[in-house]
């Protein structure tokens, strides 16, 4: 068994976080302050970054554009006959993501049984999109654009403000490796590859005893053990940052104890006919869904790589589509898995910006500005958001720098929605999580109008 020291803990030991505005003005902002709330506390949030850019043009096609066709786009277009069809007669969604549809079907929307509960939200953004992969991720996961040497996570915030992980030190955690920068921050989160590994080494009866026991009171002497020492009395109180140590060790044997008993429980079989894909992707989803159904956890956050798609991205078959159809298998498996938690739990994928118009030279596409965001769960109001035939003039697909497609959604104004609606996020918690909301949404107030995404 390794035993490790505490400045060892707090290398070894990751924390990041995301966080969200909202607009305290409309009258939807008012409404959500009446009904907000999260009485039960079993509300909860995945979120997914497809780092590398996806093109959301061949994602949420926009049939409706005359300018989307094989001129622009000769060996990416995608028929609209091979797609499927969204059901407002002018967007389409890509062949690869059948299985998507599981949750976005509703008699009202396609005319075939399903829930309704997947939003497709096209064409978001933020005012001066960077076009920097690094620049970009760091401010959706900061949510403080212009600030990419910012790294305290929205999701942190988030976590910080309404979750208490001083209380649950699995409150939050990224399947990763690493910790994401929306999960990171002063107190340390969980980051955990395989919940099976996030142990120390050791003869398992050897380690209980190394993580010992927290006092039966606040700084109690009576404590043993791991959880024992960062939970009692502190010494050198006087020390700078010795609160931030013994919170860090005691945070992290707290977030071992609850992950291993949840793997104690035994190998994990999903519900309800679903199945996780035989990939790494598939994995972190099944991880998920264990971790959801297992231990107190209300955030993970999840990376799928491969968006940037310069060469060879391929239309309806190609490695774009692999990468989408990995990511509709995903919301597939949790929504049937996790149907118990539905109603309270929200899915939403991000990535840090959309893809050129026209294809390039190497039959791919290049960093542009707006994207599309997926956001399902049981208070979804399924539907295609800012992709028809009222939110999309013919030739928007070139409407900014006859390049790009123009955002016409903030995605803090996506997230401040979510937020609001499943942790009950006030104007107070929302200048906490997300404080250049505001000053974001004075300067540009239509990219912050609110969208009926939830029922």
């Amino acid at each position: 068994m390794h035993i490790w020291s505490r400045r060892k803990f707090l290398g070894s030991s990751a924390a990041t976080g995301l966080a969200l505005g909202l607009n305290a003005t409309s009258p939807a902002f008012l409404r959500r302050q009446l009904l907000a709330g999260d009485p039960d506390g079993n509300t909860k949030l995945v979120f997914i970054f497809q780092r590398g850019g996806n093109d959301g043009i061949n994602t949420c096609i926009p049939y409706g554009d005359s300018e989307y066709n094989t001129t622009h786009r000769p060996t990416l277009y995608i028929p609209e006959g091979s797609s499927f069809d969204l059901g407002n007669n002018f967007a389409g969604l890509h062949p690869r993501m059948g299985p998507m549809m599981t949750v976005y079907n509703s008699q009202e929307l396609t005319g075939v049984d399903g829930p309704g509960n997947l939003a497709v939200v096209h064409r978001v953004g933020y005012s001066g999109h960077s076009q920097s992969h690094f620049d970009s991720q760091q401010y959706w996961e900061n949510g403080h654009p212009g600030e990419p040497n910012f790294n305290e996570g929205m999701m942190y915030r988030q976590v910080e403000r309404k979750l208490d992980p001083r209380d649950n030190a699995l409150s939050a955690a990224a399947i990763s490796g690493s910790q994401m920068v929306s999960l990171r921050g002063r107190i340390s989160l969980p980051a955990l590859r395989d919940p099976e590994s996030y142990k120390f080494d050791g003869d398992p009866e050897v380690v209980r005893k190394f993580l010992g026991a927290e006092p039966t009171t606040a700084q109690g002497g009576d404590g043993w053990g791991l959880l024992g020492l960062y939970g009692g009395p502190r010494d050198f109180p006087g020390k700078r940052y010795r609160d931030l140590v013994y919170g860090t060790g005691r945070a992290l044997g707290d977030s071992m104890r609850i992950v291993q008993e949840a793997v104690a429980q035994g190998p994990y079989r999903p519900e309800n006919g679903a199945t996780y894909a035989d990939n790494s992707f598939g994995e972190k989803m099944m991880t998920a869904a264990m971790l959801l159904k297992r231990t107190p956890v209300r955030i993970l956050g999840v990376n799928l790589g491969g968006w940037d798609t310069h060469t060879n991205q391929g239309g309806a078959m190609g490695g774009h589509g692999n990468l989408l159809y990995r990511v509709a298998c995903g919301f597939e498996s949790l929504y049937l898995d996790l149907q118990e938690q539905w109603e309270n739990l929200i899915l939403v994928t991000m990535t840090e910006f959309g893809r050129t118009s026209k294809e390039n030279g190497s039959m791919g596409t290049d960093h542009a500005n707006a994207c599309v965001m997926f956001v399902a769960g049981g208070r979804i109001r399924g539907g295609v958001y800012n992709c028809d035939s009222t939110t999309w003039a013919d030739g928007d697909m070139f409407s900014r720098r006859d390049r790009y497609l123009e955002r016409r959604t903030d995605y803090r104004k996506v997230f401040e929605m979510i937020l609001a609606n499943l942790f009950g996020n006030t104007r107070q918690d929302t200048e906490h999580v997300i404080p250049t909301y505001a000053a974001a949404a004075a300067e540009n107030p239509s990219d912050f109008e609110d969208l009926p995404l939830f029922i």
